[in-house]
């Protein structure tokens, strides 16, 4: 909900997972191959909500905490059998997000992604056409595949959310100021990652987090911004 809040907006940071796209069925799909080739059950809801707000190697340490070579062959198979390709065409891209994204665009507001997803991340730009919408994207701690060509745009890397170091590199790399920035997620780690950063934090489709404002629809983060 709005409030009547209204802030001079330099820039819109958003989440990915649970904010730009409804990746549950996803990231449900992934995780669950990786586990049943790795001979375990399917996960519980617990297990699917780490997953869902956690880099996928984290993920795996935690799907296999009791067993340290089991682990270390789930990190073999996303690395030899694991296409993310086969996965990001599950993702839903949340309604009237293009429009606000255009929105913010045309009020010269500099826009930017910080992820805990890692290689991933290239392919959901360029599959989804986020491109012409976004300056910059920040993804956890990856190794790059020297093959692998080029980005159409800026991909920086960053430890894992919550650590602020993500949004760091956003504002420098933007040059705007902490105060007039919005970070929009709908995780914890989201809302620890603006806490530790010094940001504005807007729930996405989640009223239990603790925010400075909270919206259902994409469309609502413009009753924010006091600059148009």
């Amino acid at each position: 909900m709005n409030e009547g809040k209204k802030w001079k907006v330099e820039c819109v940071i958003y989440d990915c997972d649970g904010v730009l796209f409804d990746s549950y069925d996803a990231n449900s799909r992934l995780y669950n191959h990786i586990a049943r080739s790795m001979g375990r059950a399917a996960l519980g809801h617990d297990e699917l909500h780490f997953c869902h707000t956690h880099t996928v190697y984290e993920s795996l340490a935690h799907l296999f905490r009791d067993d340290g070579q089991r682990e270390q062959q789930a990190l073999d198979f996303l690395k030899n059998h694991i296409d993310f390709k086969d996965y990001i065409v599950y993702l839903k891209m949340e309604p009237h997000l293009t429009d606000t994204l255009g929105r913010l665009r045309s009020k010269g507001i500099p826009l930017a992604i910080s992820t805990n997803r890692t290689t991933s991340m290239r392919h959901i730009m360029e599959r989804y056409s986020l491109w012409p919408y976004f300056d910059v994207v920040v993804t956890a701690l990856h190794t790059v595949n020297p093959t692998e060509p080029s980005p159409a745009g800026r991909i920086l890397q960053a430890k894992p959310k919550p650590d602020p170091e993500a949004v760091k590199k956003i504002l420098e790399t933007l040059n705007v100021k902490r105060d007039g920035t919005l970070y929009v997620g709908d995780s914890e780690i989201d809302m620890g990652t603006a806490r530790s950063s010094g940001v504005k934090f807007i729930a996405y489709k989640n009223n239990s987090l603790e925010a400075d404002g909270s919206i259902d629809d994409h469309l609502d983060l413009l009753d924010f911004l006091a600059n148009g």
